[in-house]
This record gives C-alpha cells, sequence and structure tokens, in this order.
C-alpha cells in the first residue's frame, strides 16, 4: 500500500511476511539496501530488537526518527526486511493515521520511502499514481498539500549517544548556531552523494533535509527546486557559494553556475572537521581525522584516510593511508574486485603473481548470479589495467579497503548501495576479540606520516588461508584500523602539541571502529569531538563548507 503521510509517501508491506517483503523489493527496484520498519509501541519493538534506555528516549521523542537496534536473535521479522546488517531501523507512529492502520491488528509494517529506488520522495497524490501504479496494490491518501517533501530522519548511537545518519523529517530546517554572524549570506552546495545544502544567514547554518544521490537526474532537480524553496523561505539572498574542490560534481558545476557570487572551493575532508568544530562552537585547531570512500584531494588524488591539523580558517596534511592505485574510476567504488588486486599489488610489490591469489578471487561473488565466482577473465583484464597504469587513479580511500577485506572474506564483490560491503564487514564481527594485525607508519623529512597496511593484509590472507573464521578475521582487522589511527594522532599531538581530535567522514558511520577508537583515545587523555547535529557522512559537508566560508569572510572584515 502507498501511503501518504507528513512528509510524503511511504510504501507499506507487512513486515512478517517474507513474500510480501520480496514483492516490494522487485517492484521497487531495491534489491539489497535494508528497509525501514515501524511499530504502534514500544513492547512491540522490543519483541524483536534490542531497546536500550537511551534508544526508548529517542523514538519516543518528538522527532520520531528511524532508529538502529541490534536484532534479537530469531525474530519473526522477514529475513529479506535487512539482510546483510546486525540491526533494525524502527520507528514509533507518528501521525494519527498511522494508529489507525495499527489498530486494524498489523504488529509490524515496513514503511519505506515512497518512491522508485533513487528517485526523490514522492509527496503529491496525482505524482503517486502515475509513478507507483505499478508498484502499490492500493493507495491511501488525504487531501492535504504537503508544503515540502522530507524523508524520515535516522539515528545511530556512537559512545552511548544519539547521532544522525540521516538529518531530515523532526530535525530540519532547525539552525545551527554560529558565535559571529556573517558579513554576507551564503549558500553551500554539499557534495554528490548523501547530498544536503546549507545556508549562512547572520549566525545561523541552515542544513536541508537529507537530498540523496545527485547523479539521478530526477534528485538533481529536485535539489536545485528545494535550494530555491529554502532560500525563499528563510529569505536568503546569497552573496558567497562555497563547494568541493572536485571538478566533476554536479554540486560543484551548479554553485559555479551560479551568476553574481564570489565562488570558494573548499577541499572535502577539510569540510568534514569544519562540521564537527561549527557543532560544538569550536574554530580550531584540531586533530581531525576523516575517513571515507572518496574526496578529492589538493594534489588532485582521491583522499579518503587522513589526519589533518585544521581550524576554520586553514588546514595542513599531517598524514594519510599510503596511496594505492583504483582502476576504473567510479566503477572501483561498486566492484571490490577492483581496490583488493591494487591492495594485493602493492602489498606484494615485485613478488606478486597473479594466478597466485586465484583461489582467493574465485572467493568473491559476481555482480549478477549468472556465474558463481568472479570472472577471472575480468580480474586479469583489471591487473593489466593496473599494471599499464591506464584510467587509474591514486587514493588513499579506507572505504575502498573495506570493500576489499570484505570481498576477501567472501561476503560479495559489489556495493549494489553506498557502504553495503563495509555494513556486512561490520555485522560479522565477533565480539570479545582483542588480537590485531601489525602496521607501518612511515616518516620521512618534509612529508605527511603514511599508514601502510602491507604487513596487515598480508598477515590476514594467511588467516583467510587457514580458515580462521570470518568473524575473527573483521574484528582483527577493526582493531588494526583504532589502533592505527591513535598511533597517528598520538605523532600528530607530539608534532602539533594538539589534544583534541575530532572524528568524522562515512566510515566512521561504523559503530564498532568509532567506539573503539574513541575508547582508545580517551584512554590516551585525548578530547574526543564527533558529529551529533548532522551525519558523520556526506549528508553533513554542507555544513563545514558554509562553516568554513563564514570564518574566511569574516577574516577578510
Amino acid at each position: 500500500m502507498a501511503i501518504k503521510g507528513v512528509g510524503g509517501f511511504h510504501l507499506a508491506v507487512d513486515a512478517l511476511a517474507e513474500q510480501a517483503v520480496r514483492r516490494l523489493r522487485r517492484r521497487k527496484r531495491r534489491d539489497h539496501k535494508p528497509f525501514a520498519l515501524m511499530a504502534d509501541s514500544i513492547e512491540t519493538i522490543k519483541k524483536y530488537a534490542v531497546v536500550g534506555e537511551t534508544a526508548e528516549q529517542v523514538l519516543k521523542s518528538p522527532q520520531s526518527p528511524i532508529v538502529l537496534l541490534p536484532k534479537k536473535e530469531g525474530s519473526s521479522i522477514a529475513p529479506s526486511v535487512a539482510g546483510g546488517v546486525d540491526t533494525f531501523g524502527f520507528m514509533l507512529c507518528y501521525a494519527p493515521l498511522h494508529y489507525l492502520l495499527f489498530a486494524q491488528g498489523v504488529e509490524v509494517l515496513v514503511m519505506t520511502s515512497g518512491n522508485i529506488s533513487d528517485e526523490p520522495l514522492i509527496c503529491k497524490n496525482e505524482t503517486a499514481l502515475e509513478k507507483l501504479g505499478q508498484v502499490a496494490d492500493a493507495f491511501l491518501m488525504h487531501d492535504r498539500e504537503i508544503y515540502r517533501q522530507v524523508d524520515d530522519s535516522i539515528i545511530h548511537f556512537i559512545d552511548g549517544r544519539p547521532a544522525p545518519l540521516r538529518r531530515a523529517r523532526g530535525y530540519v530546517p532547525t539552525p545551527i548556531f554560529m558565535e559571529e554572524n556573517c558579513r554576507e549570506d551564503i549558500f553551500a552546495a554539499g557534495a554528490d552523494i548523501k547530498n544536503t545544502f546549507c545556508f549562512a544567514k547572520q549566525n545561523q547554518l541552515i542544513c536541508s533535509e537529507h537530498i540523496g544521490d545527485l547523479e539521478d537526474a530526477e534528485v538533481y532537480h529536485h535539489y536545485i527546486d528545494s535550494i530555491e524553496h529554502l532560500r525563499g523561505l528563510f529569505e536568503v539572498e546569497p552573496k558567497v557559494a562555497v563547494c568541493d574542490l572536485h571538478p566533476a560534481y554536479l554540486s560543484t558545476q551548479y554553485a559555479r553556475s551560479l551568476s553574481g557570487v564570489k565562488i570558494i572551493a573548499v577541499q572535502h575532508h577539510w569540510a568534514h572537521i569544519a562540521s564537527v568544530l561549527v557543532e560544538h562552537g569550536l574554530s580550531g585547531p584540531v586533530i581531525g581525522i576523516v575517513c571515507d570512500g572518496t574526496g578529492y584531494g589538493t594534489d588532485g588524488a582521491i583522499w579518503g584516510c587522513e589526519c589533518l591539523i585544521a581550524s576554520l580558517e586553514k588546514f595542513e596534511r599531517f598524514g594519510h593511508l599510503a596511496y594505492y592505485d583504483l582502476a576504473g574510476a567510479d566503477k572501483a567504488s561498486k566492484e571490490a574486485v577492483r581496490p583488493l588486486l591494487s591492495l594485493l599489488k602493492k602489498s606484494w610489490g615485485k613478488d606478486f603473481r597473479l594466478p597466485n591469489f586465484d583461489w582467493l578471487m574465485e572467493r568473491i561473488e559476481p555482480e549478477s548470479n549468472e556465474n558463481t565466482t568472479c570472472d577471472l577473465r575480468h580480474t586479469t583484464y583489471i591487473f593489466k589495467q593496473l599494471e599499464k597504469g591506464v584510467n587509474c587513479v591514486q587514493t588513499s580511500s579506507l572505504g575502498r579497503v573495506f570493500d576489499a577485506v570484505a570481498a576477501m572474506l567472501g561476503l560479495g564483490g559489489y556495493n549494489h548501495f553506498d557502504a553495503q560491503l563495509p555494513m556486512a564487514l561490520e555485522a560479522i564481527i565477533e565480539s570479545g576479540i582483542e588480537d590485531h594485525y601489525d602496521f607501518e607508519l612511515i616518516s620521512r623529512a618534509n612529508e605527511a606520516v603514511e599508514l601502510d597496511l602491507g604487513k596487515t593484509l598480508k598477515e590476514l590472507i594467511a588467516d583467510v588461508k587457514k580458515d580462521l573464521p570470518a568473524p575473527v578475521i573483521s574484528a582483527k582487522f577493526h582493531n588494526t584500523l583504532s589502533i592505527a589511527l591513535l598511533a597517528m594522532a598520538k605523532q600528530a599531538r607530539e608534532s602539533a602539541k594538539l589534544n583534541i581530535v575530532a572524528l568524522s567522514g562515512g566510515v566512521f558511520c561504523n559503530r564498532y571502529l568509532t567506539n573503539r577508537l574513541i575508547e582508545l583515545l580517551k584512554r590516551e587523555d585525548f578530547s574526543v569531538l564527533f558529529n551529533r547535529e548532522v551525519p558523520a557522512n556526506d549528508g553533513g559537508l554542507s555544513l563545514g563548507q558554509a562553516a568554513i566560508a563564514a570564518r574566511l569572510g569574516s577574516r577578510e572584515a
């Protein structure tokens, strides 16, 4: 059923009916990404998930977000609702209509966004009938116009406290306040994935709701319409437009297309740290550790595991993951075999022989079910691409390392949605494991410190070869990263004489890694800051962009 709510339409099925959930996936064209669930009481949710005291408070809050909760074993929720993860995303009823639905006797509903996968949320009756006519068997609508379509917000818990994964209904457009007023109104364009945009007006930073991935044409048009809508709502007249450094980002191109505004381009990972600083009312400098999948660097490489010394006014790169090559540009974010081959080649150096790893490639599941294993001819083609440097880019991406390790452990070979493989890798972690792999921090005069995971990967593959259980290997891998990032922070503290660490970036949506790193940092007497108002992923990037532009503008004055 397509149900019109407060911020738009939901598509709903009985969450206990596997056949119905599968039918919804097929019709919505969303084969893998977990679905959100709704119940009418905390007691019902507790039948299926672990609900702590803080989680209960968030579920019952006026914002009524989706809250990620650990699954209970033996749950009767349909397996297709949330495969490959260890949590359910539950929310309580937040509109009178929802309570009327549950009064009919249903216990748990899948309540997913009313759209075709990756397209904007539908909020108009006629659009719903047109676009969802082949999806929904029935429609439940009302005649109240929705002024601004807004998705459900998503909350999880980091270091025992709520943190947003998606900031939307209930939280937007509540502003985040700065200590100083802007000299001029500012528009911040955000990133292309998990896009939000932000306006700065006087001392207010006004972030949009979650927009989505701009590569979809309909989402991009929704982005442009939403900018004009929110600009008019808050009477903002931007004189400055701030965007990401990446020249190919659609958000960057849009910002640069605006007339009569000053353009400021801000490095991706600097903006991440700025988002943490402005949330906490600080200007820096701090030690910033940013880990994600991709961000355009000042040297033209794709950064993704960075240790910065950063303030709202400037940053320097203290350290990073050692570069490796990615073959195939954007394909490398989908196909795990691409970063895997590059990391193997780098780790073994001159001793690397592709046939020696055929056994490992055969563990990797392909994108489709047409073949049972990864096509070795395809692997050979990618390896030749790496050898000749054709369509390759250097990267320090930690997100792609997660993809490679997940593939090694047989968890899949393809990201059908953003961070699918890293989420699967986190979900299988064996608790209580303290072991870790070796790594190197390499320091050279007048160069950034490099984190080299060559030893990590060699030891990890040795564990795979001797059939150590995948959950144990996953735990050891995560432990290694937390210890390595701690070591990087300690070197930065010694060099810069700073004691505050700010963490941001999509990799820190990984609860195990983030909680463990925060614990280790606190043991070493660091003060630790984390995103609490906006997501640590690219959904928070526009806030950091706007904060930097506001500070640079006030300094010019």
